[in-house]
């Protein structure tokens, strides 16, 4: 077996040790050395691509000396940087275009499909429950059966007021 698991978990041990230890809620954790510069999707400083919240807390990336240096050189003339340079600039702050996390992915294919083949297991159960372990329906559903007990209802008058013999002509015999 392998050590990194342990190492893993030390880690995770440490960094939630410290994280009660300073009494905070970990969001200086949670940053690490990004730089915040706003309030972002809920107030907390996490990163976070999303079309309603275009701009997220915290930049994507943490500060690096050739970063550093390219910030400097941003405050200059924007025409002094190269098309890579600002890239470097952008990819900084941000980890998608706008077009690159709008774009739609082939997941939602998967999603259908598990949904679809859970939607036929379903249908399969269902069917197989009702020929398998439900017996024959009692005689009372025949349409014989439920004519005659309406007949009945309708002669022995039940519910008069408000009920199937409420709507019953008995001068007439027949529905009003």
């Amino acid at each position: 077996m392998s050590l990194f698991p342990c190492m893993k978990l030390r880690k995770l041990f440490q960094m939630t040790r410290r994280r009660f230890a300073s009494g905070g809620d970990g969001i200086r954790l949670m940053v690490a050395d990004r730089q915040v510069v706003g309030h972002g999707i809920n107030g907390r400083p996490i990163y976070f691509d999303s079309p309603d919240c275009p701009f997220p807390a915290i930049r994507y990336r943490e500060v690096t000396p050739e970063l550093c240096a390219l910030c400097e050189k941003e405050l200059d003339d924007w025409k002094k940087l190269s098309l890579d340079e600002k890239k470097q600039l952008y990819r900084y702050s941000f980890c998608q275009t706008y077009a690159e996390f709008q774009h739609f992915t082939p997941e939602w294919k998967l999603c259908l499909g598990v949904a679809l083949w859970l939607v036929s297991i379903g249908i399969a159960i269902s069917i197989s429950m009702k020929t398998v372990l439900y017996g024959k329906l009692p005689e009372t559903f025949n349409e014989e059966r439920q004519s005659a007990q309406l007949r009945r209802i309708i002669q022995l008058q039940m519910n008069p007021i408000t009920g199937i013999a409420s709507q019953w002509c008995y001068r007439e015999n027949k529905w009003k």
